[in-house]
């Protein structure tokens, strides 16, 4: 942390998020989250010790959404930013379709971040997709990583579970489980996890099996008291409301009474996103069955913003088609209000405070519901609750004393709860007074945000400490490599291998004495695992980066953090067991041991014999297979993704680090891996021979044949480019 404050980069990346008028309700992924990480972003860059936040979410250039989404940047004030990346296209997508995209994200956040340099102090990822993001972020950099869910995997299976959905659909759907793989693994991995409620901290997080591995503070979320200000207000004389404020509430008065026969009568409110979870049709049922109800209050549902239902997804059209279903087996007409739409910035205020002008009820009868957002605006207003009895509302109506909790499988138990606060004008006025306040006194944006800044501060502090105790200093692999601007790559399987053990000592010494200024990494055909063994028997300092498998896998720092990146890069139309099984037919290929078969590589022995290279083209060309073939040694026959190869990956890395490929070194006997614009080494051969993989090696004005095999050679082309005195000046 600077001396400035901190830096806080959030992550929330799905749904629709700009910093105003958020479309909430629009559909199933723009919700709550949305306005909690706007407003929680608003409120920490007003704070003395916060120097700049930004909010990262998903770039969307989609005729079907509003323009706002395809800006790259948006400012609130000097400190607060909202960044979007683009991943996965830039059409607008639900976001169990974004899992196969995300590490793009990362990758591209990585490039956002080497271009401003300046890294945040503290990552924080909002739900699981996002939560992934950060996790990587914090640990390529070295960063305190927070975590809030929002909502559950495991709660929302279980859920799905029992209103009997199949587990093939639910994972069809949902993609669940690569979303509770993901929170098992980023529970094991955050530094903090912040939880709304109590419930949410025991019993949903207490599912999980790493539950036990991260620390967790309950921070209800807060919500702004200046737009959500008590009803009695409204009685002020005109000239003191604003014109939007009064334009809002003549606007819903005017939507309402299309409605309803009789809209002088007490309002029961309830306002959600049209999800099965919301239990919608449960408070209709408990209002159409109850004809004293009836008698006593209209019922109004704002669930969410539709133009056509037909154009909806199905989760929502099937509970829109159901709620008007419902209204005529009820026979609701006149007494129930359903609008099409309604402006979050003033007229949702407006809603809450009409509602209770009228002494009416605010009714939340979800199923389940992880916090309950909508429950603290209508109390700050003076609306007293009817809540489901689960998660947040235990812990809102608990601290405000506002309200009556519920079954909410009970209708006949939901009705009861808003008829006695119809009733009972002093029990109404009692809520109504005690919502106000408690909001005040336990739920304020300026708590909130005063509460998580004391509670990461000493995330930062507690890491900058570590490092200055350390007797070397660390730099984390993500800052480092952002730092570097030269790279020197070498082969290990021709290059390095070598019987003088001098020279070897002698390039180990030159990339002790140079770490400071040069990144330092390894190709090979062999796994990671293999190439660790390799330098650490022969005192090779420890690689900031190594190429493994033949191209197929990249690795980072001394913890091997695997790049998902490339991976999700070279998947593309990988098809290993259709590969397999074609070549069964040759006997002249023989499956290589286990430990040389990877993910990403099916390794062969293969005897020289002509025409059989071209024999396996042909037959897995004929097939559509993509591929790259990598003959080498005359023994050995590697087949690899179409998009991986060693020089593809050296490629890939310049990419996504900034560093232009003028300012790599590679030392390699593979024509390929000198492709391009790098400065080149080619070690004990001459130009005109072949390489390892029978191609020959061309001279070009960036390649250094040197005379020296091995190590030796290296060291002669690392002083004929006069490498080590050039990364000096550069990183000058």
């Amino acid at each position: 942390m600077s001396e400035k404050g901190l830096y806080i980069q959030m992550f929330s990346i799905h749904g629709l998020v700009r910093l105003n008028n958020p479309e909430l309700g629009r559909d199933a992924d723009t919700g709550g989250q949305v306005l909690y990480v706007v407003e929680l972003a608003k409120h920490l860059a007003q704070r003395d010790d916060v120097r700049k936040v930004d909010l990262f979410t998903r770039l969307i250039s989609d005729p079907k959404v509003s323009e706002d989404y395809a800006r790259p940047v948006e400012n609130y004030g000097d400190r607060c930013r909202i960044v979007r990346i683009q991943c996965g296209g830039k059409k607008y997508i639900r976001k169990e379709l974004l899992w196969p995209h995300l590490d793009e994200y990362i990758d591209k956040t990585i490039k956002f971040i080497i271009r401003e340099d300046d890294y945040p102090d503290v990552v924080h990822g909002h739900y699981a997709d996002a939560g992934y993001v950060a996790m990587n972020l914090a640990n390529i950099f070295g960063l305190p990583f927070v975590f809030t869910g929002h909502s559950l995997g495991i709660s929302k299976k279980q859920k799905l579970l029992a209103d009997k959905m199949k587990e093939a659909e639910i994972e069809k759907i949902y993609k669940m489980s690569t979303r509770i793989a993901a929170e098992e693994n980023i529970l094991k991995s955050a530094d903090l996890v912040v939880a709304s409620t109590n419930q949410e901290r025991t019993d949903q997080y207490g599912s999980y099996m790493n539950a036990k591995f991260p620390e967790y503070r309950v921070i209800p979320p807060g919500i702004d008291v200046d737009r959500f200000y008590p009803f009695y207000h409204d009685r002020l004389p005109e000239e003191e409301r604003s014109e939007m404020e009064k334009y809002a509430q003549a606007n819903l008065l005017k939507q309402l009474d299309r409605f309803l026969v009789s809209p002088d009568k007490p309002i029961i409110l309830a306002l959600s996103r049209p999800d099965k979870r919301k239990n919608i049709t449960g408070l209709i049922q408990a209002y159409g069955e109850d004809k004293e109800l009836q008698a006593l209050a209209n019922l109004a549902i704002f669930a969410g913003i539709r133009k056509d239902i037909d154009e909806m997804e199905e989760n929502e059209k099937d509970v829109l088609t159901r709620m008007l279903l419902e209204m005529d087996r009820y026979d609701l007409y006149g007494k129930l209000a359903i609008p099409k739409k309604h402006d979050v910035e003033f007229e949702v205020p407006a809603l809450y405070r009409i509602t209770a002008e009228k002494h009416g009820v605010f009714v939340n009868p979800a199923m389940t519901e992880p916090f309950g957002l909508t429950l603290l605006e209508a109390a700050a207003t003076g609306l007293p609750l009817v809540a489901t009895n689960d998660g947040g509302p235990r812990d809102i109506i608990g601290y405000c004393e506002n309200g009556l909790l519920v079954d909410a499988t009970n209708t006949e138990e939901i009705a009861e709860a808003i008829r006695k606060l119809l009733t009972d004008p002093d029990y109404w006025e009692t809520c109504s007074r005690n919502g106000i306040m408690n909001v005040r006194k336990y739920y304020t944006w300026e708590s909130h945000a005063d509460t998580y800044t004391s509670e990461i501060r000493p995330l930062s502090e507690e890491l900058n400490m570590d490092k200055r105790e350390r007797s070397r200093p660390y730099t984390p692999i993500g800052k480092r490599l952002t730092r570097l601007k030269r790279f020197l790559i070498a082969d290990i399987d021709d290059v390095m291998l070598c019987e003088n053990d001098q020279e070897l000592k002698n390039f180990s010494a030159w990339i002790r004495e140079n770490r400071e200024t040069v990144a330092f990494g390894i190709t090979s055909g062999a796994a990671v695992d293999e190439v660790s063994g390799f330098l650490e028997k022969n005192d090779v300092p420890r690689p900031d980066i190594i190429i493994s498998s033949a191209g197929t896998e990249i690795y980072y720092g001394k913890d091997h953090h695997y790049d998902n990146g490339w991976e999700t890069h070279i998947a593309n139309r990988w098809e290993p067991d259709k590969i397999r099984r074609l070549l069964r037919r040759f006997d002249f290929l023989e499956l290589r041991e286990k430990q040389a078969q990877r993910k990403f590589k099916i390794s062969y022995r293969m005897p020289p014999e002509k025409d059989r290279v071209s024999k396996v083209h042909d037959l897995l060309s004929k097939n559509r297979c993509r591929y790259t073939l990598v003959y080498s040694d005359e023994a050995y026959l590697d087949i690899i993704p179409y998009r991986a190869s060693r020089g593809k990956a050296i490629r890939y890395i310049g990419y996504k680090w900034e560093t232009p490929l003028a300012n790599f070194l590679i030392c390699a006997n593979i024509g390929e891996m000198l492709a391009g614009d790098p400065m080149g080494v080619v070690v004990g051969a001459e130009a005109g021979k072949k390489d390892r993989t029978g191609k020959v090696i061309k001279k070009g004005k960036r390649v250094y044949f040197a005379k020296k095999r091995c190590a030796g050679g290296i060291l002669e082309g690392i002083a004929r480019y006069r490498f080590a005195e050039n990364a000096k000046k550069q990183a000058g």
